[in-house]
């Protein structure tokens, strides 16, 4: 497929349309942790802000939104994601999806991966307790060794279980259920192999989220060559801006159920690792807002 419709990917955002001139023929000069990106792995780190990262040199912090905020500046340690081929001018709707775009464009790591600021992959470690989160995360040996073992496409977070709740049922509480009918009808139109999986999938009471995986070069650029299409035409029949600023982000939210069709429809085997957070997470405030989701119909306003 081509991506014509990356080269108007501000063509329903007035407000950004100037950062999408110059990303079309600026000369990527600001690119940084530029050794990144022929190493054996590396792992982009998603953020908006300020916040500690990881001191493996296998993880390149990456501000993202960078077009929309051209004013904010996270320092040099950050590798902007409106330099080279992006589309950070689409960060609004697209959210961590423009640093994943970013690395499909412009690094060739042998090993290529994506984690957020907040979420991180975790040691394999029973009972082990560290009082600095940091210390928790897998090591690029740990991930490494699972990576080149010859059985292995993919990493990925252990999967997020619903119980009393379908994947569909969920988002159908949670979100607005029309933008996965019209994903299926993509899927049906452009490529329907995925259309089981995708069935499947909705029916399921598990899924990998949080666009958290580690893949080799091949198949990162395979994933992405597949979805960015997709998502690309979902947005065109579903406008981002038709919603509030949180619920605009849906593109990133789709994405997260397509990577199972993608994995599952052609056969790669994984491995899953423990997410780690860095903050605490308030699972009483987590728990109540899926009740309140499926009992009372308040669908989510806010990340939680």
């Amino acid at each position: 497929m081509r991506f014509e419709y990356l080269n108007l990917c501000c063509r329903h955002r007035d407000f950004a349309h100037k950062w999408c001139v110059l990303l079309q023929t600026q000369i990527s000069i600001r690119i940084g942790n530029i050794s990144h990106m022929t190493e054996k792995i590396c792992i982009a780190v998603a953020s908006h802000k300020p916040y500690r990262m990881p001191a493996d040199p296998m993880y390149m912090p990456m501000q993202v939104g960078k077009a929309l905020h051209p004013d904010i500046d996270l320092g040099p340690s950050f590798t902007p994601d409106d330099t080279g081929d992006n589309i950070s001018c689409l960060n609004a709707s697209y959210s961590e999806l423009t640093a994943l775009y970013w690395m499909w464009k412009n690094c060739d790591a042998e090993y290529k991966g994506l984690v957020h600021y907040r979420r991180h992959f975790g040691r394999h470690k029973l009972f082990e307790h560290n009082e600095d989160r940091f210390a928790s995360i897998a090591s690029q040996k740990e991930l490494l060794s699972a990576l080149d073992d010859n059985n292995v496409d993919i990493l990925l977070p252990r999967k997020r279980h619903y119980v009393i709740e379908t994947v569909y049922s969920h988002y159908s509480h949670t979100f607005d259920n029309k933008q996965f009918i019209e994903m299926r009808k993509i899927l049906s139109e452009t490529c329907p192999e995925y259309v089981p999986s995708f069935d499947k999938l909705m029916k399921s009471r598990s899924a990998h989220v949080f666009n958290m995986f580690i893949m080799s070069r091949e198949k990162f650029d395979e994933y992405c060559s597949w979805m960015f299409p997709l998502i690309g035409m979902l947005t065109d029949r579903i406008p981002p801006e038709s919603y509030d600023s949180f619920g605009a982000r849906y593109p990133g939210r789709v994405s997260e159920r397509l990577l199972d069709v993608w994995i599952n429809t052609n056969k790669y085997f994984y491995v899953e690792f423990p997410v780690i957070s860095p903050e605490p997470v308030n699972w009483i405030k987590k728990g109540s807002g899926f009740l309140l989701a499926k009992f009372a119909g308040k669908k989510y306003g806010k990340s939680f």
